[in-house]
């Protein structure tokens, strides 16, 4: 066995357990904000360089494009908890077969959801109330984006089977690479070539497809037991199965989560592009506080998949609290640092004064309850980790669309339509939803020393 390749996988069965989630989540923070930087990096550049109507049309696709590409990060996680437990388990020949299978399934849907999506751009934009000014530009960016959707799904997938073996290294080191790509080829395309807000679509899908093939040869050269080996490439229904029923419920999720912020967006826009740019200056900030909370929630899915699938069950719950504890500390260090200098901050986006004084006025609004989001998101992924992904499905549905939409609905018609009450949605999901989810877990898991995993089979029952 190959001694580099053997280190690059990490057993979370063992060891100290909130030195095991520093040591995953750091490369996959790392890694999660490289990745964040494609279409960041598509703001800054015309919003420095095209005009504040570019960089609206850039942030009003943002929602649309989040609502393919969630539902497969939703089916992702179910694969790497498969993974995960059959690596726990030290089941290789099921590992080997969960892999075939799950490229296989990322090959059909990334075809599938490149058509949908070209189909679906005119449509959703209307939807939404996009303003004229910027109905053309975003029409264009998110077609070019929507024809790189394959290399964005191979590389999310390839990445969660590495990562469900504790690799989070070379993930990180491709996404290095290829975001210099993409912020190279942003500059050269749109100060060059003038190729506008289609320039930078065109290097994020091209930077896509890089990391999409570097992803592919890793997987395929690998001597690991997650090799991929292309003639066996197949769908094992019982696999897929097991990987639906825990990641199909977090894919709903997403999805209607996404289109339920599509709602809060097409408020947004009646206000106009300058607001419509200082939300995306906003929305591009608010992914970056994100980014440890998702990250912790992706290390607490494999840690407690790894050691649910070892029988360990009694590092389960003190993994779920360490968790929370790590995540919240370091958001709230982020989001003191964040409200001290929103202006600034929101001034990277743009030299607009009314645009920054928009994304300043959403960022100190919102930011410090982002806390209660960080134990929305560790603690669904340590639930996913478990096999109960119906559980934080429903929840976050509950409050992320029915509670927020209710709240828009009576704000915008009974008290005060500003911009900040709307922006105020979503703090107000984020709170509900924490204090439902705290309750769900403490009914279902928290009376039982160490937790007991649900079957895959019957997670979503």
């Amino acid at each position: 066995m190959n001694i580099k390749e053997k280190t690059s996988m990490k057993d979370m069965t063992t060891g100290n357990i909130i030195l095991l989630l520093i040591q995953f989540s750091v490369p996959l923070i790392i890694g999660n904000l490289f990745q964040m930087m494609y279409n960041t990096v598509d703001s800054l550049v015309v919003g420095n360089y095209v005009g504040k109507e570019a960089l609206a049309a850039v942030g009003a696709t943002t929602m649309i494009i989040n609502m393919l590409v969630f539902f497969f990060n939703g089916v992702s996680i179910g694969a790497g908890v498969v993974i995960s437990r059959y690596y726990g388990a030290k089941e290789h020949e099921s590992l080997h077969t969960a892999v075939e299978t799950t490229i296989f399934v990322t090959f059909v849907c990334g075809i599938l959801f490149t058509i949908i999506g070209i189909l679906m751009v005119h449509p959703m934009l209307r939807f939404m109330s996009t303003p004229e000014d910027v109905m053309d530009a975003a029409t264009v960016y998110l077609k070019i984006y929507f024809m790189g959707m394959l290399g964005l799904l191979i590389y999310n997938m390839g990445s969660g089977i590495l990562r469900a073996v504790g690799d989070t290294k070379r993930p990180l080191l491709f996404l290095i690479f290829t975001s210099v790509v993409n912020a190279v080829l942003d500059l050269l395309f749109v100060i060059v070539f003038h190729a506008g807000i289609a320039g930078v679509a065109y290097a994020t899908i091209i930077a896509q497809f890089i990391s999409a093939g570097m992803i592919l040869v890793l997987l395929s050269r690998t001597k690991e037991v997650y090799r991929l080996t292309w003639k066996d490439l197949r769908c094992d229904l019982s696999i897929l199965r097991q990987i639906f029923v825990i990641g199909l419920p977090a894919g709903v999720q997403s999805v209607i989560t996404a289109f339920s912020n599509v709602f809060v967006q097409s408020y947004i826009n009646s206000f106009g592009s300058a607001c419509m740019a200082g939300w995306s200056c906003y929305n591009k900030l608010d992914t970056f506080v994100m980014l440890p909370m998702q990250s912790i929630a992706q290390a607490a899915t494999t840690f407690v998949g790894q050691n649910i699938g070892a029988g360990k069950n009694d590092r389960v719950n003190k993994g779920t609290v360490q968790s929370i504890a790590l995540t919240l500390g370091i958001t709230a260090v982020i989001a003191t640092f964040l409200y001290i200098f929103a202006s600034p901050a929101s001034g990277i986006f743009t030299d607009d004064d009314e645009v920054i004084r928009y994304g300043a006025l959403f960022v100190q609004t919102n930011v410090f309850f982002m806390l209660f989001n960080c134990i929305n998101h560790t603690l669904a992924g340590a639930l996913r980790g478990r096999g109960d992904s119906a559980g934080p499905m429903i929840i976050m549905l509950l409050n992320f669309v029915v509670v927020r939409q209710i709240y828009l609905f009576v704000m915008t018609r009974f008290i005060s339509n500003t911009e900040r009450l709307v922006g105020f949605s979503y703090p107000v999901g984020w709170t509900a939803c924490c204090i439902v989810e705290l309750t769900y877990f403490y009914l279902r898991w928290g009376r039982k020393k160490g937790g007991k995993p649900v079957p895959a089979d019957s997670a979503a029952e």
